[in-house]
Parts: C-alpha cells; sequence; structure tokens
C-alpha cells in the first residue's frame, strides 16, 4: 500500500470519470491506475470485489461504486459546497443510474438487444434528459447557479448519450441541456479528469491524481 489511497480508473468510462471529478473539485490526492477493461491485471481483480472500474483503496476500506467514491471525496474536503444539495438530488442521480443508463446502453448497444427496438429505447433516455432541460431552464446548474455533486454524477452519461450520435443530439430541442453539457465540456475540470495516462503496470512509478 502505498502512502496514497489508490484509484484504478479508465479514462473513458463514465462512472470512473464522475469519481475523478469527485476527486479533483475535493483536492484529494490519490495514486491513479489507468487499466485496460479488456485486460484486467490481477491486482485490480484482487481489490475490486464487482471487477469493474472505479475501484478506491483506502488504507482501511474497498470502495467499489463511483457514487460511494464521490461521497468519499467530498467527506475529505468539500471546498465547493457540492453536498449541499437537496434531497431530491439523490433521487435525481438515482433516476440517472437507473433507467436512463439502462436505455443508454440499449441505445448505444442496440446490436446486442435483438428484442428491443432503437427508437423506443432512445425516446426512453430522452424523457429523462428532457427532464433534466427543464430543471436547467434559468440557471448552470440542475440546482441553481452552484454546482452540485448532482451535476458531477449526472454529466458523464449525458456527455455519453450525446456521443452516440451528436448530430441527432444537436437536432433536439433540449437547448438548456446542450447548453449545461457544452459548457462541461469546454471547462478546465473535464480537460483535467480526461488526460491520457498509460496504462498501469506492475513495477511503474506511482502516477498521482488530485
Amino acid at each position: 500500500m502505498t502512502d496514497h489511497p489508490i484509484l484504478w480508473s479508465f479514462r473513458r468510462c463514465p462512472y470512473a470519470m464522475r469519481a475523478r471529478l469527485a476527486i479533483l473539485v475535493a483536492g484529494v490526492t490519490v495514486e491513479i491506475r489507468e487499466i485496460l477493461l479488456r485486460d484486467k491485471p490481477a491486482e485490480f481483480l484482487a481489490t475490486s470485489p464487482s471487477g469493474t472500474v472505479p475501484c478506491l483503496r483506502t488504507a482501511d476500506s474497498v470502495y467499489d461504486e463511483s457514487l460511494d467514491i464521490m461521497v468519499w471525496a467530498l467527506q475529505q474536503r468539500d471546498p465547493k459546497g457540492l453536498m449541499n444539495m437537496p434531497d431530491d438530488g439523490w433521487a435525481l442521480i438515482k433516476a440517472n443510474d437507473g433507467p436512463f443508463k439502462a436505455a443508454l446502453d440499449h441505445t448505444k448497444y442496440i446490436a446486442r438487444y435483438p428484442n428491443l427496438n432503437l427508437e423506443t429505447e432512445r425516446e426512453n433516455a430522452s424523457m429523462h434528459l428532457r427532464t433534466l432541460d427543464r430543471q436547467l431552464a434559468g440557471q448552470s446548474f440542475l440546482y441553481g447557479d452552484t454546482m452540485t455533486i448532482a451535476d458531477l454524477a449526472i454529466l458523464p452519461f449525458i456527455r455519453q448519450f450525446a456521443h452516440i450520435d451528436r448530430t441527432w443530439f444537436d437536432a433536439q430541442s433540449w437547448t438548456n441541456l446542450r447548453a449545461y453539457l457544452d459548457r462541461f465540456l469546454a471547462s478546465d475540470l473535464f480537460a483535467r479528469v480526461m488526460e491520457k495516462r498509460k496504462t498501469w503496470a506492475v513495477g511503474d512509478d506511482p502516477t498521482y491524481f488530485a
């Protein structure tokens, strides 16, 4: 074990992305280990009960769910007050992680689901996005003009859905949502969490992220 918690991550995974976002905003230093999902190292599999990223190992605990990692980071430090969120925000995250993510996956990987209809699944995802668009009317973030943990938890999945077919996404009437996503994609915060790192291997010098 190093002097810092170890975060196993995969750059493009939206779950890992939101964990890195919270860690970065909190300003907590972790050792980051980038892996390939098609070639998971034994050291990672020995740490993660689920075998999925992200996974955080601290001196005395293992956090195997991205939202748990976000909360852990913001309990260490929360300089921007991201945890100051209405209770409804947790329900919104739950809807994102449940019905919306299922419809997103069905849309993105429709060939894996021959019994499902692409347009139906895309509409199921779009219902959630239209709700977010209405909530964003007249404000910069989901709960006003200050970012909360809900924004960091949800934005990576909006990005993933938009990138399935960005031309189609941009043609929809959710102008508030599109502006919200574009501000995020243009931010220094997004650029920092998406920096490319070499794949971790046994014997590598530690790489730190904060």
